[in-house]
């Protein structure tokens, strides 16, 4: 595309290798099917399947079952149940039963949360591993379904991603974390906006009463509502007007603290973000802030079943009455708009993974105008944090696909000696830089972390020449918004690997083509002779083994036009800060 002045130079030359994209996602151009494992958590130097717990589970069950009842024939227990029956009898009543707006959030609530939770795994399953550390060292993690990673042979975190039903993950393909990401994000944006007019309406009304405890009491009653549950004697249900203190205490986790908590850990695994944070972002770092994520998560998922029990067992036309029709009646006034309620849900549920699959660069878009300028003012954030030598990972994952040239063959076996790096474009000085040449310039040292779009966070100290000073020497025109970097290597799906970024980005005291990672020439698995560091971006922005910078007016015209190639195969974001 021309700049403005009308007069634009030839693209650099890799240009031509760049390739088009179709915009499905289509299985054959994907990575191949890998099915992972069972789940396991990690006790000690155990790994327990997950599995276990239904076994076990039903046997808790059974013998909280018969605990219950046989405490309730205990004196002290009756008595305790006599003055404390569930209900805290300070406790305020609520008036308004369930006025309109609140059916109408707990309906969206329901809804979102369905896409939240899936987009959420398909996340989780492109590196489906959580550590309690920063570093992602191979046997540090606690959870996981995937095998162990296999010694003595080339690993990626590519490798390492895992496939789900499509009725599970959204869109369940494996490595489809671009696509799974806009639902989450974008979703959980609206989820947030509706809980933000749930507080506000919520505290305007005297409904926060029903969930807010206001007496200490609160505490014994829960206890007392808990024995009764677990007897199958269940107390007496007033939720009208008032929750026993067993439902009060868990709704109010659940709105007042486990929401909380996963809209701030989900933010904290940004690297903008994190690194904007300082110290509190170092202490509460990517893996545990995932860690502390998925532990909210299965709140939320656990919640949900344990609510939708309930509201079968203790009466679903009383129930349904409540929170469909907003009344208190013996009638069955509710229980339709909850049959077309769930049947929205349902049909929202089967429909959303082949729609995304069909039309991936559609909700690519989509997302991209729901939360891209969030992304966008994020860049702006000083990712200016940095840390200390003990803090170098000893385990920094390999990613991306390596280049397949005879060219690459020939830049390896002489030490990359005949290396040129060619920056142009929209300059004043197009220049062609030796790897000497670019030694030859002012050196930064810099200790940050890495944070992969796929979740793995590892820390490095990176050496090499300032993008300013880049800059200074080529002196872009006015006119040149965006750099290109061009690599050595194919992407995954053919054609030439490239990435574009923003010049505020370019000109960051952060931002270097660096050289040397730990005190080493950069190893050509990380991306020798030069690799681009970006810190408040992801991991995926941060070209390897780059041939080429080119500045230009505008990207529409190169590849696929989406800024940069996994944009183009695989809809992620140009602007990837979160």
């Amino acid at each position: 595309m021309a700049s403005p002045s009308g007069v634009t130079p030839p693209h650099e030359p890799l240009a031509a290798k760049l390739s088009t994209a179709d915009d499905r996602g289509l299985l054959s151009h994907w990575l191949p099917p890998q099915q992972g494992i069972v789940p396991r958590i990690r006790v000690g130097t155990r790994w327990i399947n997950v599995l276990w717990a239904l076994p076990l589970g039903a046997a808790a069950l059974v013998l909280a079952i018969a605990a219950a009842q046989g405490l309730l024939d205990l004196p002290a227990v009756k008595a305790l149940v006599v003055r404390y029956p569930g209900i805290a009898q300070a406790a305020p009543s609520v008036d308004s039963g369930f006025p309109w707006w609140l059916r109408a959030q707990h309906f969206l609530n329901m809804l979102f949360m369905m896409f939240i939770i899936r987009a959420g795994i398909q996340i989780l399953a492109d590196h489906p591993r959580l550590y309690w550390t920063r570093d992602c060292t191979p046997g540090t993690d606690w959870f996981r379904f995937q095998k162990p990673v296999p010694t003595g042979r080339f690993w990626t975190a590519k490798d390492d991603s895992v496939t789900l039903p499509g009725w599970l993950g959204i869109p369940g393909l494996r490595h489809t974390i671009g696509l799974a990401r806009w639902w989450h994000f974008s979703v959980n944006l609206l989820w947030t906006l509706n809980g933000i007019a749930f507080y506000a309406l919520l505290f305007s009304t005297d409904q926060w009463q029903r969930l807010v405890p206001l007496t200490w009491a609160v505490f014994p009653n829960a206890l007392s509502a808990g024995l009764q549950y677990a007897s199958l004697n269940f107390p007496m249900d007033q939720g009208w007007t008032r929750y026993n203190g067993l439902q009060q205490l868990t709704y109010f986790i659940t709105v007042f603290v486990a929401a909380p908590v996963s809209i701030a850990t989900g933010l904290l695994q940004s690297p903008a973000i994190s690194n904007k944070l300082g110290w509190t972002g170092r202490v509460l770092n990517r893996q545990l802030a995932r860690s502390i994520h998925f532990l909210s998560f299965t709140w939320f998922v656990l919640f949900i079943l344990a609510h939708g029990i309930m509201v079968l067992v203790t009466g679903l036309r009383q129930n349904t009455n409540h929170m469909f029709a907003g009344v208190e009646a013996g009638s069955w006034a509710g229980f339709l708009p909850f049959v077309l309620a769930m049947t929205v849900v349902g049909l929202a549920w089967w429909r959303v993974s082949p729609f995304t699959i069909r039309h991936a660069r559609l909700v690519q878009h989509a997302g991209m105008l729901t939360v891209g300028w969030i992304k966008g003012l994020a860049e702006w954030w000083d990712p200016k944090s940095q840390l200390r030598e003990q803090d170098i990972s000893p385990y920094f994952w390999p990613n991306g696909t390596m280049p397949h040239s005879a060219e690459f063959d020939a830049l390896v076996l002489d030490g990359f000696a005949s290396y040129r790096l060619r920056v142009g474009g929209m300059v004043a000085q197009p220049q062609e830089l030796s790897l000497a040449d670019l030694r030859a310039m002012p050196r930064q040292e810099q200790i940050t972390t890495h944070f992969c779009i796929q979740g793995w966070s590892g820390v490095a100290k990176w050496g090499g020449v300032p993008m300013r000073h880049i800059l200074e020497l080529v002196r872009p025109t006015a006119e040149a918004r965006y750099a290109v970097f061009y690599s050595l290597a194919d992407g995954a799906d053919g054609g030439r690997y490239y990435d574009v970024h923003r010049m505020h980005n370019m000109r960051h005291e952060l931002t270097i083509l660096a050289y040397e990672m730990n005190g080493e020439p950069v190893s050509v698995i990380h991306g020798a002779p030069v690799r681009l560091r970006c810190e408040n971006e992801l991991g995926f922005k941060m070209v390897k083994w780059v041939a080429a910078i080119e500045f230009v007016h505008d990207f529409a015209d190169l590849g696929a036009g989406e800024g940069g190639y996994n944009e183009d195969h695989e809809f992620y974001g140009y602007r990837m800060p979160i």
